[in-house]
């Protein structure tokens, strides 16, 4: 294969990656606005209504690793159309719902399926392979995505006032539908082959290399060279492990809290649906800028930023103590733009980590399986942090769990020492 044409399949895989976790992930980010009109219409309480979105974020987890198997075995033409339509369609389900049942069913199940086939586990093993010494920018460029995401939930809140919480939730999923479905047919054709193709000619760890590379990092021993890597062999080693304890704290607790209960939580202290919903989505639009900064773990060693990373969102937590009232706007700001910057650089770098330790053939699995840490951490603490602020009337306990997740993630990553290891380059 000729080097221009591969370039240009490769920024397109890309392209099309980033449209869909923007409008894939929309549908799970803006859950914070549709949460507080759903409670409203039903008078729920909060910690069974969250429990919808608990319930989403381990079945996610869940589907995560048969996701990546699929994508394993057959590529990216059939897991992102189907799971294009099971998410859309399960979405626009949602608003026929009138009772609790039926969102822990459609949203909860239904469209969580769905999303493992289009999110970030399928996206990550396809985009890893035509990217094997980029992976901090390309990872970061996903992530801009994911922020993308969540800069959605002011158009959300547009539609909701609008158009009622059901027909938003139409018009969210229909448009996945429309975007994605086409996008992946037709763009994300031979993806497979050329994958294959394009990473024969990309650097190798050799058996000849010595113990330890000319900074003092430790190679790969042959032995566990990328080619071999199985789940069964990636399930043995302590990085693995350590990963699937970040994946619980940083994303399955501190991210989920910030994400199904931060407009919530504005509203609580007086401000109106629209500017909680805007604030928001600063989160949103400073959490892409943070993505975008995870190029530098490239250069620098993926700890080096992640770990900095996770202490700038336990400060932001922080900040959220300090908010009682309206008449410190710049407080909440402030915290919405750090808190993007920590947890953004904190996701494409962690990404970045994985597939440097455990890219292959079957890194797809690997990186489901780890998905799973995610899951179990995210499944809890929405409803935790619902019950809390239920038994409370304040969600104090709830950010405080958020605040030292963070800490125990950079202190995780202290010790899987990524920079330590000589990447995989499979």
């Amino acid at each position: 294969m000729k080097k221009g044409p591969a370039v240009s399949r490769r920024w397109t895989i890309l392209t099309v990656a980033f449209v869909t976790i923007v409008l894939g992930y929309a549908i799970r980010n803006t859950f914070s606005v549709f949460y507080p009109a759903i409670v409203g219409e039903f008078g729920w309480s909060r910690g069974n209504t969250a429990l919808m979105f608990s319930i989403s974020i381990i079945a996610y987890g869940l589907a995560a690793p048969i996701a990546g198997g699929l994508v394993d075995r057959f590529g990216p033409k059939l897991a992102l159309p189907v799971g294009a339509c099971i998410t859309g369609g399960g979405l626009a389900l949602c608003s026929m719902a009138t009772a609790q049942w039926h969102f822990y069913l459609l949203y909860g199940v239904v469209v969580a399926a769905g999303l493992s086939m289009i999110g970030w586990t399928p996206l990550i093993s396809i985009v890893s392979r035509w990217f094997p010494t980029r992976r901090g920018l390309a990872f970061g460029i996903l992530g801009a995505a994911f922020g993308a995401s969540l800069v959605s939930a002011a158009l959300a809140q547009v539609l909701i006032s609008n158009l009622g919480w059901q027909g938003a939730y139409v018009i969210i999923g229909v448009s996945a539908i429309a975007v994605i479905v086409p996008l992946s047919i037709f763009l994300m054709r031979g993806g497979r082959q050329e994958e294959s193709s394009t990473n024969e000619n990309a650097p190798r760890v050799s058996p000849e290399r010595e113990a330890l590379d000319g900074l003092g990092r430790q190679t790969v021993p042959p032995a566990i060279h990328g080619d071999t890597w199985t789940l069964l062999r990636a399930l043995r080693t302590r990085q693995f492990w350590l990963l699937f304890l970040i994946g619980f704290f940083a994303w399955g607790v501190a991210e989920q809290i910030a994400i199904a209960h931060q407009v919530y939580f504005y509203k609580d202290v007086g401000y109106d649906s629209m500017t909680a919903a805007s604030i928001y989505s600063v989160f949103g639009i400073s959490f892409v800028g943070g993505t975008l900064c995870s190029f530098l773990s490239d250069r620098l060693g993926r700890e080096r930023v992640f770990i900095p990373s996770c202490l700038l969102g336990a400060g932001a937590v922080s900040l959220l103590f300090l908010i009682d009232d309206t008449s410190r706007t710049w407080i909440p700001l402030l915290s919405a733009v750090v808190f993007g910057l920590g947890l953004g650089a904190t996701g494409p770098v962690f990404s970045a980590t994985v597939a440097d330790l455990f890219q292959g053939k079957h890194f797809g699995s690997i990186q489901g399986t780890i998905t799973l840490g995610f899951a179990l951490g995210g499944a809890v603490s929405p409803w935790l942090t619902g019950f809390l602020h239920d038994s409370t009337g304040s969600y104090f306990s709830g950010f405080l769990i958020a605040f030292f997740s963070l800490i125990v993630s950079a202190v995780l990553m202290w010790f899987v020492a990524p920079s330590k290891t000589k990447p995989v380059l499979s």
